[in-house]
């Protein structure tokens, strides 16, 4: 179960189910609840492939160049 610092434990729930981080999860549930979330927090679905592959590449991904999106974002999330 999520810990008491996270302020939004059914949105931290949802993430967790989602695949994200506990970090992640836990960053973006705080921030919902707080009303200021950011760009960093938008879902990788929801990003663009162009945006994907910038991540990808802080993240030091392999192969990223040839990855479609959903490719890079099991990537991302793999790395996470």
């Amino acid at each position: 179960m999520a810990d008491k610092s996270i302020k939004d434990k059914d949105t931290y729930e949802a993430l967790r189910d989602e695949g994200y981080s506990k970090s992640k999860s836990a960053a973006i549930a705080n921030a919902q609840a707080n009303d200021s979330i950011d760009h960093d927090s938008t879902p990788l679905e929801d990003r663009t492939k162009d945006e994907l592959y910038d991540q990808a590449q802080e993240l030091d991904i392999e192969g990223r160049s040839d990855m479609t999106k959903d490719e890079l974002i099991d990537a991302i999330r793999d790395k996470n």
